[in-house]
C-alpha cells in the first residue's frame, strides 16, 4: 500500500530538515512526501527544495512542495489530503522525528479487517525529563484503554488519534468529507477521530511513537496546555454521546 505523508509547515525553516531527513530514512519502501508550504513567511519553501536537490540536480521523486495560502494547520492537513496518491495517508508535523520503522510497523495493523486508522503517542524528546516521562507514561497506559472504551458498541464515543502521529485510509477520509477546516487547532485531533471512527476501527499502538517537539509547551506554559487539549477532548468527544 502506498503511504502520502503530509507534513504541514508554517515557518518552519530552522525545524524541517531534519523531519525531511528522519522520514525518507524509512525502512517502508512505498511511500511519498507531501510538504504544504502553509503562507509561511520565512524561506520554509526554500529549504524544502535545496534539502530536495541534495543529492541530485533534479528535486527527490517522493517529496512534493505544495502552497496552502489559506492559514490553519487543518486547512494544511486537506490541501495535503488533496493531493495524496497513496492508499493511506499519513499525518506528521514539521518538528516530528519519526523513527526509521514507523511506517512499516503502522501499515501492518491495517492488513487486519476493519482497521481504518492507526495512530501512537508523542515522545516529547527535548521536554524536562519529568514530562518526558510522564507525558509518555499517561499516553501508554491511559490513551490507549481509553482508545479502546470510546470505541465500545454501547458507548461509540469516537477513539484517540494524534495529531501528528497518525495513518488513515484515504477512501475513509474522502468519505467523511476530509478535515474540519472550521476548527483552528485544539480539538481537530479528537474531532478527526470520532468522524474516522465511524467508518470503522481506529488502533492506537505504543510502538507507533513519534518524536517530537515540546516547544508549543515551553511557548505557552505546560499547565495551560495541557488542560487546553484536555478541555477540548472532553468537548469534542462528548458533545454527542
Amino acid at each position: 500500500m502506498k503511504i502520502s505523508v503530509v507534513i504541514p509547515a508554517y515557518n518552519e525553516a530552522a525545524t524541517i530538515t531534519p523531519t525531511l531527513e528522519a522520514i525518507l530514512a524509512q525502512t517502508y519502501p512505498d511511500f511519498e512526501v507531501v510538504v504544504v508550504n502553509n503562507a509561511s513567511t520565512d524561506n520554509t519553501a526554500q529549504v524544502v527544495n535545496e534539502y530536495a536537490n541534495k543529492y541530485t540536480n533534479k528535486p527527490d521523486s517522493r517529496i512534493r512542495l505544495v502552497l496552502e495560502t489559506k492559514k490553519g494547520l487543518l486547512h494544511a492537513r486537506e490541501r495535503g489530503r488533496k493531493e495524496a496518491r497513496g492508499m493511506i495517508v499519513a499525518n506528521m508535523d514539521a518538528d516530528c522525528l519519526p523513527e526509521k520503522d514507523w511506517l512499516e510497523n503502522a501499515v501492518k495493523h491495517f492488513e487486519r479487517a476493519g482497521v481504518v486508522a492507526v495512530s501512537g503517542p508523542y515522545d516529547y524528546y527535548d521536554a524536562h525529563p519529568f514530562f518526558r516521562a510522564s507525558s509518555y507514561v499517561m499516553q501508554n497506559y491511559i490513551y490507549r484503554p481509553v482508545a479502546f472504551i470510546l470505541q465500545l458498541p454501547f458507548i461509540q464515543g469516537g477513539a484517540v488519534l494524534i495529531g501528528g502521529n497518525n495513518l488513515i485510509r484515504a477512501e475513509v477520509l474522502e468519505k467523511m468529507g476530509g478535515y474540519n477546516t472550521a476548527l483552528v487547532f485544539y480539538g481537530e485531533d479528537t474531532d478527526t477521530a470520532k468522524r474516522v471512527a465511524k467508518h470503522g476501527r481506529v488502533v492506537f499502538s505504543p510502538k507507533i511513537s513519534m518524536k517530537t517537539s515540546a516547544r508549543r509547551f515551553k511557548d505557552e506554559g505546560t499547565i495551560k496546555m495541557t488542560f487546553r487539549y484536555l478541555f477540548h477532548f472532553f468537548k469534542h468527544t462528548f458533545s454527542s454521546i
